[in-house]
């Protein structure tokens, strides 16, 4: 294996490496505000303008077919967390494909959270942005570990060739 290839190697696994720990940490942030649901505890949250976070949970769109978001998060960070572990130990294409596609999936969901907080519920939830920003970071860093390449197109037609001498059709009466 080549000096770049090694490089290349070291780099991913670092990656890998940030992916579990930003794992962890949306999981932590998640089983807290799953906890706090559970338990009917208000938040503690009074950092300026982000005090927001009763509001946004106790609101009408913290629910999920009568599942609080909170719950979704430990599972998806969950399985985060669990791929990259697996990652480090299997190193395989289609297992950081699935961590890409996974993350992507999160990502979505936490710009749609995000756009409910600004534009429905009128209120921030620091923990809710957070957990918007560690999936955004995890989605970076998966794309990271297997780069996706899109093919180029090219840029002329294909051409096509005559038949050869021996294919030719018989004259016509």
């Amino acid at each position: 294996m080549g000096e770049t290839a090694r490089i290349l190697v070291v780099m991913k696994r670092i990656s890998v490496v940030f992916i579990l720990i930003l794992a962890f940490l949306g999981l932590a942030n998640s089983a807290y505000l799953a906890k706090q649901e559970a338990s009917g505890n208000p938040l503690i949250c009074n950092i300026q303008n982000f005090s927001g976070c009763n509001i946004v949970t106790a609101s009408e769109y913290s629910k999920l077919f009568g599942i609080p978001l909170a719950e979704y998060g430990v599972l998806f960070y969950g399985i985060l967390f669990v791929l990259a572990a697996l990652e480090l130990v299997i190193f395989n294409k289609l297992l950081r494909r699935f961590l890409q596609a996974i993350s992507f999936v999160g990502v979505i969901f936490s710009l749609y959270f995000t756009f409910v907080q600004i534009f429905f519920i009128g209120a921030f939830c620091i923990y809710c942005l957070t957990s918007a920003a560690i999936a955004f970071l995890i989605l970076l860093f998966a794309s990271f570990i297997e780069p996706v390449r899109i093919r180029e197109r090219r840029s002329t037609p294909p051409t096509i060739h005559p038949p050869a001498q021996h294919l030719r059709m018989p004259p016509t009466a």
